[in-house]
């Protein structure tokens, strides 16, 4: 009998560990299924380019993953038991069941809220397409002078802010920092980020931490108000709760437990990898979401899954960063290098070059998900009978 494979969630995590899986085993051997509720991978990286009304590469996952021998299943996961190592879903045909033998769970997160008071009622978020084209429909009717609050500091309320500034030079853009603007940064890098904000004239509130979202405004815990037709929420993501709902460990933010090869401590037939699991990285620091650390533990976990599962050697990559990458509108960027555990150092790359740079970064994502060896041949090794039953069975402490 096949292996069964499952893989919930095609974003940049579960979309490369079913890739790898597949150039990783013998097709006769395991049954690889991806489930996501959408037909399209979702390049995310590139949902604030949608927002600002920038049309985007259609990438169907029928397409990508086609001669693979990897499953794709549109569905809606509802839910997972892992007692019985089985998946709620619902697709077009109704409510129904998946059983597995290994599991990858890589559903993702979306937009916190944070529990800002009016922030779900009034605010707008790109932590995907739906949110990024309701946005987008918003600005394309929005007058000449209206004002857009960026509420966040962080990577994506940098590009955010930047993106809709360039796009829209009309419109009265503003960004609301909890801390000071990119104070994580190089004194390069914090020099270049005030530079090409005042040029595309995006005002900035320095420690304005957002305490109230309304209609027309955004208030401050100083008591300020500020004017706002339009709030765009990016403080932060909150992990989908299905794992929550289990008996897996999970964190108090709902996030997997893991251990090195991001298989789950208290449940060994299932893996997590991307914003839904908790990996600590160098200088024991948990990763921070996103892609840069998510693909790499999607790489180790589907050659820790191919190793188990064939007898293999487990991999043994620690997972590091080497920069940050900031688009700043189309003709700009940051690339902040970093240390292991993501500190800033004095090396930064600004300008036309590290938008280019960035450009680059973003198309061999896409890319890598469609070539999770990284086009490097692949041997698809046998899985054998007693490997596999190891593979589901915990390791003693």
């Amino acid at each position: 009998m096949q292996h069964r494979i499952i893989v919930l969630g095609a974003g940049y995590t579960g979309a490369s560990a079913a890739g790898r899986l597949a150039k990783r085993l013998r097709g006769e051997d395991v049954a690889i299924t991806l489930v996501n509720a959408e037909p399209d991978f979702v390049e995310r990286v590139r949902m604030h380019q949608l927002a600002a009304g920038q049309d985007l590469t259609p990438r169907p996952l029928s397409e990508m993953f086609a001669g693979t021998g990897v499953e794709v299943r549109l569905a809606k996961v509802t839910g997972v038991d892992v007692e019985r190592r089985t998946v709620a879903v619902v697709d077009a045909k109704g409510a129904g069941e998946l059983g597995y033998d290994t599991l990858v769970y890589a559903l993702g997160s979306g937009w916190n809220a944070e529990g800002v008071p009016g922030a779900a009622e009034h605010a707008y978020e790109i932590a995907g397409r739906a949110g990024a084209l309701r946005l987008r429909e918003r600005l394309a009717r929005l007058d000449a002078g209206r004002s857009v609050v960026v509420v966040g500091g962080g990577l994506t309320g940098l590009e955010v802010a930047a993106e809709i500034a360039e796009a829209r030079p009309d419109l009265d853009v503003a960004l609301a920092a909890r801390d000071g603007l990119g104070d994580w940064l190089s004194p390069k890098g914090r020099a270049h980020l005030r530079k090409v904000f005042g040029r595309l004239g995006i005002t900035v509130h320095e420690h304005a931490a957002v305490t109230g979202v309304e209609a027309d405004r955004v208030t401050t815990a100083d008591g300020e108000a500020i004017p706002a037709a339009v709030t765009v929420w990016t403080t932060g993501f909150a992990v989908h709760p299905i794992a929550q709902a289990t008996a897996l460990e999970v964190t108090g933010t709902g996030q997997i437990v893991v251990d090195g090869t991001l298989r789950s401590v208290s449940h060994p037939d299932v893996y997590a990898v991307g914003d839904a699991a908790m990996v600590m990285g160098p200088g024991d620091k948990p990763l921070r979401m996103s892609c840069a650390s998510g693909v790499p533990g999607a790489w180790q976990a589907a050659d820790a899954i191919a190793a188990r599962l064939t007898g293999g050697k487990l991999p043994n990559v620690a997972i590091r960063y080497f920069n940050q990458c900031v688009s700043l509108g189309r003709k700009e960027g940051l690339i902040q290098f970093v240390t292991a555990d993501d500190r800033a150092v004095r090396a930064a790359l600004t300008g036309r070059l590290a938008a280019v740079y960035k450009e680059l970064v973003c198309k061999a994502a896409a890319w890598g998900v469609a070539n999770p060896t990284l086009g490097l041949p692949a041997r698809r090794r046998p899985v054998t009978q007693r490997a596999a039953a190891r593979s589901s069975v915990k390791a003693p402490a």
